[in-house]
This record gives C-alpha cells, sequence and structure tokens, in this order.
C-alpha cells in the first residue's frame, strides 16, 4: 500500500463519527489555508495586519482544536461501538495496519508521522507569530482604534526605523514572558471596550532605560555642548522670526568641572525620587547617591509632608524623555517649524495667527474637524483679502492640506486625545519638566535648595531674539536682560 492510500485510509477510519470528521476537516483546512496565507505574505499579495492575526493567530488555534477534537471523536467511537481502542483499532485498520514490526505497525508509523508534521507546522506556525508580533506595523494597525494615534506619532518619529518591541518589551525570555501576558490583558480590553481614553501615561510597563535605551544613548556618548536654535513666529500681517539659541550643556562624566544634564544617570550616580500623582509631575522627594558613598535628600517644601507617595523609583532616561517617540507636538511648533522651513510662504497675510486658528478648531467628529481645517483659511482670505483668494489658490489650498494631516495625525476625539493632552517632561518650555525637582522648595535638611540657575543647564544666546546670537553682541547696560547678556560674555570669555 502507498503512503497516500495509506494516509486516506487512517483519515477514513479516524472520521467515523461527526466528531472526527470535524477535527480532520478542520486540521487539514486551517493547515492548507496556513501555508497558503503564508506564500501570500511572502509575494506582498497580503501586508494587512488584520489578515496577520487571522493566519498566526486564529489558524493555529483552529489548527490545535481540530487536532483535539479527533481523539475525542474516536473515544465517542469506542463508547457507540463497545470496543476496547485495540478491538476498534483492529476493525478500522485489519490486522496488518496494528501486526507489529521491528520499525512499528503500520498505524503506529502513520501517526508518528503526523504527529512530526504537526508539531514542525505548529513550531513554524508559533515562531512565525511572535515574528509577526514583534513588527510595528501589528503594533500600530492591529487594535486600529486604540493604537492608531500612537501609530501616527511613530511613523514620524526619530525612533521610526526602530521596531516597537525594542523599547517597549526588551530582550530575553523574561522580558517577552511579561510583554506578552500584559498583550493577553490588553486583548481583553480592547475586545470588551475596557481601555481608558486617553491611553494613561508614563506607561508603567516599559523595561528600565539601562536596558532599552542605553543600548543605543549610553551615558559615555553624551559630552560637550550643543547647539539649540529655536525659531518662533510673531502673529504680525508678515510674521517676523524671533530666534531662542541655546548652548545646552549634555555631559555626563562627573569628574568634568561643568558636568552637564546627563550626570542625572552617569555611571556611579543614582538618582530617586518619590511622586504623589500619576503624571510623575508632583516630586515629594529627591535624593541622589554620589559615586563616593555620599548621598543627599531633597524635601519638596510646597507639599505637606503627609501627602501620600504613589510611587518611588530610580530615575532615568523617560523621567525626562517621556515622548521620545510619541510626540504630540503643540500647534505653534508646527506652524513655526513650516514657517522656519519656507513649506507655507510667509507672504501671505496673517498666515500664522489663521493657521493657529485652523489648527485648534474643535470637533467631536474627526472627519469634520479635519474637513473645517481644510476649508478655515479658504473663507478667511476669501472675506478678508479676496485679490489673495483669486491669486494665490494654490499656496493657501497647500498650506490648507498641510494644516488638514497635522490635524488628522495628532487629534483623535474617539481616544479623547486634543492639543495639550500628553504633556512632555523634556526642559520647561510649557510643562514642569525640569522645575518638577528644579525649584527653591525643592530643599535638604540645611535649607539648600536644587540648584535652579538657568546656566546649570544651557548658556542663553538669544531669547525671542531678532538677532539669533544676540548676547554675543555688544552689551549695553541698559537692556533689560544685560545680567544674562554680561554672564554669558564672562563665562565664555573664561571658557575660551
Amino acid at each position: 500500500m502507498t503512503i497516500s492510500r495509506r494516509y486516506l485510509q487512517f483519515i477514513r477510519s479516524v472520521s467515523r463519527n461527526r466528531i472526527g470528521k470535524m477535527g480532520v476537516v478542520l486540521t487539514t483546512s486551517t493547515f492548507l489555508m496556513f501555508i497558503f496565507m503564508e506564500f501570500a505574505w511572502f509575494v506582498g499579495l497580503v501586508t494587512n495586519a488584520y489578515i496577520g492575526l487571522i493566519s498566526y493567530l486564529v489558524l493555529p488555534l483552529l489548527f490545535l482544536f481540530g487536532l483535539a477534537m479527533i481523539p475525542l471523536g474516536w473515544k465517542r467511537q469506542q463508547q457507540i461501538t463497545g470496543k476496547t481502542g485495540l478491538e476498534l483499532l483492529s476493525t478500522e485498520f485489519g490486522e496488518d495496519g496494528i501486526k507489529a514490526a521491528i520499525t512499528g505497525s503500520h498505524i503506529f508509523k502513520t501517526v508518528g508521522i503526523l504527529t512530526l508534521i504537526n508539531v514542525l507546522f505548529l513550531i513554524l506556525a508559533s515562531t512565525q507569530t511572535l515574528h509577526f508580533m514583534d513588527e510595528a506595523e501589528f503594533c500600530g494597525t492591529a487594535c486600529h482604534s486604540v493604537m492608531n494615534p500612537e501609530w501616527q506619532t511613530y511613523q514620524v518619529s526619530s525612533h521610526a526605523n526602530v521596531k516597537c518591541v525594542s523599547c517597549h518589551v526588551g530582550e530575553g525570555a523574561e522580558a517577552l514572558f511579561e510583554s506578552k501576558l500584559n498583550g493577553l490583558w490588553q486583548m481583553v480590553s480592547v475586545s470588551f471596550n475596557l481601555y481608558e481614553r486617553p491611553i494613561p501615561t508614563p506607561v508603567r510597563q516599559l523595561r528600565p532605560a539601562r536596558e532599552t535605551c542605553e543600548k543605543c544613548h549610553w551615558p559615555e556618548k553624551h559630552y560637550g555642548e550643543q547647539l539649540i536654535k529655536r525659531i518662533h513666529y510673531t502673529n504680525d500681517e508678515i510674521p517676523e522670526a524671533l530666534y531662542t539659541t541655546l548652548s545646552f550643556k549634555v555631559d555626563a562624566d562627573m569628574q568634568k568641572e561643568r558636568v552637564g544634564v546627563h550626570w542625572h544617570i552617569a555611571r556611579g550616580v543614582k538618582v530617586s525620587y518619590a511622586s504623589v500623582d500619576d503624571q510623575r509631575s508632583k516630586i515629594k522627594w529627591v535624593k541622589v547617591d554620589y559615586p563616593d558613598g555620599s548621598s543627599r535628600q531633597f524635601q519638596n517644601k510646597r507639599l505637606n509632608q503627609d501627602t501620600p507617595i504613589l510611587e518611588e523609583r530610580q530615575m532615568d532616561c523617560v523621567d525626562c524623555h517621556n515622548r521620545a517617540t510619541h510626540v504630540y507636538r503643540e500647534p505653534e511648533d508646527i506652524v513655526d517649524g513650516f514657517l522656519a522651513d519656507g513649506i507655507i510662504p510667509l507672504d501671505l497675510p496673517f498666515i500664522r495667527r489663521e493657521a493657529l486658528d485652523a489648527l485648534q478648531t474643535h470637533s467631536p467628529d474627526k472627519s469634520r474637524g479635519v474637513e473645517q481645517v481644510r476649508k478655515h483659511l479658504f473663507a478667511y482670505y476669501q472675506e478678508n483679502y479676496p485679490d489673495i483668494y483669486f491669486s494665490r489658490q494654490v499656496d493657501i489650498s497647500n498650506t490648507s492640506d498641510l494644516l488638514a494631516a497635522e490635524y488628522d495625525r495628532y487629534i483623535h476625539p474617539n481616544m479623547n486625545i486634543e492639543w495639550g493632552v500628553y504633556p512632555s517632561q523634556l526642559g520647561h518650555k510649557r510643562d514642569d519638566g525640569c522645575f518638577r525637582c528644579h525649584h527653591e522648595n525643592m530643599q535638604d535638611d540645611t535649607g539648600k535648595d536644587v540648584d535652579s540657575d538657568c546656566t546649570v543647564c544651557h548658556d542663553i544666546f538669544a531669547f525671542d531674539s531678532k538677532f539669533p546670537y544676540q548676547y554675543l553682541s555688544k552689551l549695553d547696560t541698559f537692556e533689560v536682560e544685560s545680567a544674562i547678556h554680561k554672564y554669558l560674555q564672562e563665562s565664555r570669555m573664561e571658557q575660551y
């Protein structure tokens, strides 16, 4: 008897009742469908994450369910016929099928071969499932309504080529197990609409930064200074550029005379803090353990000492870079960036003011809000500058499309995400950031506060000035910022 005939005989024999037949059909069909879907993925016919969920989660589960039905059907057949397992085997496969041999009986070899095929299939399916779930597209699109905001910001971030799992899971079997266990609860939350809106931050399940961020951004890499030039525009008829230029001290080397901001994560330094709120924005105390074994603790005099502590943690990268990837930009930053890059023409009257008004549209329906943003500039220029409305249609249209795309990216009413929902703790431009700890009321036992002088972190070359390097020019003792002007010139002269 050929292998194919033996296999067909085996299939007919194990599917003598409805349960067995359903098991065989389900197992065979899911197996063939999985192979077909793998081919479709390979040649690029299928790319949708929802199809991936079916291929790598649903089909293997159905395959296992089908396999389980086959012995259940066999057991049921025993009950119906009243025969023992051996008697039923003899009836279904004949004496030749169960005859003992050196290599085992025919039925034993058939079961062994099929078992091996099943095991290999399940290993392949499991491997492909893990690989599929490691892809950013799965994270961002499989739970579309929930994760779409994060997916949108991820694609335009500096980490767009970094897999989600690199930061959210980390390395090792323990990290993988914890992430999948947490993922099960997330699936339940999505399925039964139990998730919060917006998704709360900070993310509590993140691995420590030393296991994730520092794989690429290790502290020793931070040295010297970085020149940062920010351009802000006025809301005048023709917007005027104002510059804020900073020399940002980024050193992490505690041995240097001028230590930069990254000393918080320097080797041998441990900064711990206690927060009294979910956002880690209200800090009750800060403790610093130095490389020489000494320590120092600061208490926040603003807070009642009886205020309960919600969390104690060692400070790491995400305490400042809390939006390292999923950056929700503010309207002013978006518009100023487009103006600085020349993407939005400066010569459209009051373009900055009107672009901001357009972006700050409020609508409970996202598609309607996007359309309102797109129409805003047309309506404004048609009413107030009809000549410009007719002569600059292309510029107005391009600008409107840009603004609508940004609104679509950052505003998600279904998730209660509006402008300013997610604070950024990097710096102190809009949110407390550094000032959560660096303020005069954070004091040690001697009454000395945490240093909050501007020059600890950066030197200021210009602040909202028409000139990018205002304070490097000749000192005018009558100017409002003459003190910082004088400090900067003197400190730089000492340095160089």
